[in-house]
């Protein structure tokens, strides 16, 4: 009974061992987790951007700004109708110097680094734009907008000329119509009486008709002076002027009883008449002029000016507007006994541009190159012309097959000796010492430079022609209302050169040919260049020596009269130069129909394409019309 306490006394000092592990466990586990908590990784929220609220602001009316745009026409290649060349062929080509002409067109419009070529501006524009110019806009009203034929005669052409003028000349008027997407820009209205088939032409049109077609101009008239100055003018048939919205010359040419008699014209612009008591005195073209109002104009001031001219019944066409400044004097013509007023122009005229004009005008008409220039910005003269006088005993003579002179022969063994190269014969060539003494040495033995010297220097001979193939071209169709028209004669050319080798010499050594081919003037004392090519070959075993080449396109020649008595005018054919060069760049032989051109080869290499020279090779103007060339009416 005694020993059972003691059994219960030993339990119960087990007990404290026992809680003390489990304490320890749990200890170890709590650690042990705390571990895992410090390594776990949380992953904060991002945060947010709230922008701030929107700040309430007074709201300001602004005016939308206005620009005037001037629009402008890329360069695109054109045609030449008088002359074609391949001016990637002839790197030696280069234009004359003509003092002046660079300097005012450059040192005038305010800094272009490079200027425009204006040597394709036809008497309607050209297709460059240089800021002070006015666009042309080609309607013909003989085809709708989808380039098919409607209805149209002269009567209903000006009909549908004065709606577009009494309606504000609202361009949408003439919608119907078809609008050619080309576009000319001009700085002169100077055309002389022309074939009308030169509009289309012009605006790259050759299907248009030659009648009942109009050209709308829109462009700003300006001047870097205070100016006070009208318009004289005459349109064959249509030439219409306003500035600022105001009709200013409605220079109509006069048909009594006709598409554009007065009473029709009184129709075309109700609002305006001529009061001067100059109009219809004075002859400008192919009839009498009208004068227009007074217009002032402040200096540096735009001013919008738009010009509408166009043609009714086909033939001749005319736009002429000259300008007479107030208090200016001014020589008159002796024949017709009016003032010789300049003609209205934005920039001095280019040479190519006077000559185009000078043309076709009666030097007694208007005068191209003096009178106001209208632009903003200061002009200088211009010198076109080299006007010194033909000397025929002065020529740039080109020395035919010079001798190449002293230089320095090497034998196959080293000996040097410095001689001048006289012949080549037997095998042997000559040399003469610088003491006069000639010696004979076999070519074989001299150093390959030398034996492709003696090469050089003994061309072979050529047989050279000539080849001019023509093929007449029909007269352009006339127009129902024209009549019978005028003497007219239309030609293509294809020039070519035919070169064969005379003897049986080996030559292996490259030539340059070329060809230069001109006109004359039918009614002048001065020639055209109507071609040059060029061409290089070495006249193998495999060619038989033979070497030919042509135009690369037909060449148009064209002669006409104003009237069935006058004399013709224009260009025929006129003659040739070929020439033969070798590597050494020595003219070997050539061929020509005038001696004076081989003799100024120099200057003949100068000029540009279908322009117009004397005896000297030296570029001239065309010969202008004179009295016997005017139209009967006149």
């Amino acid at each position: 009974m005694k020993r059972s306490p003691k059994k219960s006394q030993k339990a119960t000092k087990g007990m404290p061992s026992a809680v003390l592990l489990s304490i320890a466990i749990h200890v170890a586990l709590f650690l042990f987790a705390g571990m895992l908590v410090v390594f776990t990784v949380v992953k904060k929220e991002e945060k947010r951007f709230e922008p701030p609220k929107a700040v309430e602001r007074p709201k300001m009316r602004l005016k939308k700004p206005k620009v005037r745009v001037k629009k402008t026409s890329k360069p695109k290649p054109t045609t030449r109708i008088v002359t074609r060349m391949n001016q990637a062929s002839m790197p030696d080509i280069q234009l004359p110097e003509m003092s002046g002409v660079g300097e005012s067109l450059v040192g005038g419009i305010g800094g272009f680094d490079i200027m425009p070529d204006f040597s394709e501006d036809s008497l309607f524009g050209g297709e460059q734009s240089i800021g002070s110019d006015f666009e042309g806009t080609f309607y013909d009203l003989r085809r709708g907008r989808n380039g098919r034929s409607v209805v149209m005669d002269p009567a209903k052409f000006v009909e549908e000329m004065r709606r577009f003028v009494q309606n504000g000349w609202d361009t949408s008027r003439l919608s119907r119509y078809y609008r050619s997407p080309k576009k000319l820009y001009t700085t002169t209205f100077a055309i002389p009486p022309v074939q009308s088939v030169l509009a289309p032409q012009a605006f790259g049109e050759p299907d248009a008709s030659s009648y009942c077609f109009a050209v709308h101009y829109e462009g700003e008239l300006v001047h870097k002076e205070d100016i006070k100055f009208r318009f004289w003018g005459l349109g064959d048939n249509i030439l219409v002027v306003r500035v600022n919205g105001e009709i200013v010359l409605n220079a109509y040419w006069p048909h009594p009883n006709g598409w554009m008699s007065e009473w029709e014209t009184r129709v075309l612009t109700p609002g305006w008449q001529t009061s001067s008591a100059k109009s219809r005195a004075h002859w400008l073209g192919d009839n009498l002029s009208v004068v227009g109002d007074w217009i002032e104009l402040k200096g540096g001031e735009p001013n919008d000016m738009e010009v509408l001219i166009g043609e009714v019944p086909g033939g001749l066409f005319q736009a002429m507007l000259v300008v007479e400044v107030e208090g200016e004097e001014y020589e008159r013509s002796p024949d017709r006994g009016g003032p010789i007023l300049p003609i209205f122009k934005t920039a001095v005229p280019s040479i190519d541009l006077v000559e185009t004009i000078h043309a076709d005008l009666d030097p007694n008409d208007a005068c191209i190159t003096n009178g106001p220039v209208f632009c903003d910005y200061e002009v200088q003269d211009t010198t076109y012309y080299d006007e010194t006088e033909v000397d025929s005993s002065a020529t740039n003579q080109v020395v035919f097959n010079e001798p190449g002179g002293v230089r320095t022969w090497t034998s196959m063994d080293g000996q040097i000796l410095k001689a001048e190269f006289i012949a080549f014969v037997g095998g042997n060539v000559v040399l003469e010492n610088e003491r006069g003494k000639q010696v004979k040495v076999p070519v074989g033995q001299l150093s390959p430079e030398d034996r492709q010297h003696v090469e050089l220097s003994t061309p072979p001979e050529f047989q050279i022609n000539f080849s001019k193939k023509s093929t007449s071209v029909p007269r352009p169709e006339l127009s129902p209302y024209e009549g019978s028209g005028r003497p007219l004669q239309i030609s293509d050319f294809i020039f070519g050169a035919r070169l064969k080798k005379s003897t049986t010499k080996p030559y292996p050594h490259g030539l340059l040919v070329e060809f230069f081919a001109f006109g004359e003037e039918v009614d002048g004392d001065n020639y055209v260049l109507l071609d040059r090519q060029q061409s290089t070959f070495t006249p193998s075993k495999e060619s038989k020596g033979i070497h030919e080449f042509y135009s690369p396109a037909p060449i148009r020649l064209q002669t006409m009269a104003m009237r069935s008595a006058a004399p013709m005018r224009g260009i025929k054919y006129g003659g040739y130069l070929i020439t033969v060069t070798d590597e050494r760049g020595k003219i070997i032989q050539h061929k020509t129909s005038h001696k004076w051109l081989f003799e100024n080869l120099e200057n003949l290499k100068k000029l540009p394409d279908g322009k117009h020279f004397d005896k000297r090779c030296i570029r001239v103007g065309p010969p202008r019309p004179t009295q016997a060339d005017r139209p009967e009416w006149v």
